[in-house]
């Protein structure tokens, strides 16, 4: 079965210069909610669709209306995409979706794609950075964001950095910190944070992002729960 990963946009796209970000579930849901949250509070318009015969058959439902669980919403004023998902996607699918992203990012003439991961732990919640150019790191620093010097980033943030280093884009990965095993609303609400800091213009609402997350994080649990039982006869 093929690996062929495809974006449908189905409205105008003009972000050249502007900034991605990568919400999809790596490790932990910390990136999908505060993604989620970004989303709804700045004004985010539905951009693109994205599937592939490799990903799980699923709809999602919201307000009694079908969606593809994996897609684009965009801001073409403030020039920022988000790309968001509800599936985990299986690891055989880490390499060509980083590369959709990476491709997508230059063909719309983006500047940086961010993307975070979850590493368990207690840095008093603090959140630090990796990049994959002098002048992603540059923004790090810029930022007040501290600066990982030695790490191992798994999964499709792993691949955004280094094919972000062999092509010369720009991609800085947080890593947020969290002593739990379950979805904690501290690190989500600090990522939060720290993305408005890297992108001008968006907003995080802590309010409703505490009264939403819950529901935010068993939409993406079931959707992951959804597929693991189609599994057996989609991966194979």
């Amino acid at each position: 079965m093929s690996t062929d990963i495809d974006v449908k946009e189905i409205v105008p796209i003009n972000i050249e210069g502007g900034i991605v970000i990568n919400g999809f579930p790596s490790t932990g849901l910390t990136s999908a909610v505060a993604t989620e949250s970004l989303i709804s509070t700045t004004q985010f318009e539905l951009g693109a669709i994205i599937d592939s015969d490799r990903f799980p058959p699923i709809s999602i439902i919201k307000n009694g209306i079908p969606n593809y669980p994996t897609r684009i919403f965009i801001n073409n004023e403030l020039k920022v995409a988000v790309f968001s998902s509800y599936l985990t996607l299986d690891v055989s699918l880490h390499k060509p979706a980083a590369r959709v992203m990476l491709n997508w990012t230059k063909e719309k003439k983006c500047s940086m794609i961010i993307s975070s991961i979850t590493v368990k732990g207690d840095l008093s919640n603090e959140i630090v950075g990796v990049a994959s150019t002098g002048n992603a790191r540059g923004k790090l620093v810029t930022a007040g964001i501290p600066v990982v010097e030695n790490a191992t980033i798994p999964g499709i943030p792993g691949v955004l950095l280094n094919e972000g280093m062999l092509k010369g884009q720009d991609v800085i990965v947080l890593l947020v910190s969290s002593s739990k095993d379950i979805p904690d609303f501290t690190a989500t609400s600090n990522l939060c944070n720290v993305l408005t800091k890297l992108v001008p213009g968006v907003s995080c609402n802590l309010t409703k992002l505490e009264k939403e997350s819950k529901i935010i994080e068993q939409q993406i649990q079931q959707a992951t729960d959804d597929a693991k039982d189609l599994g057996d006869n989609i991966y194979r």
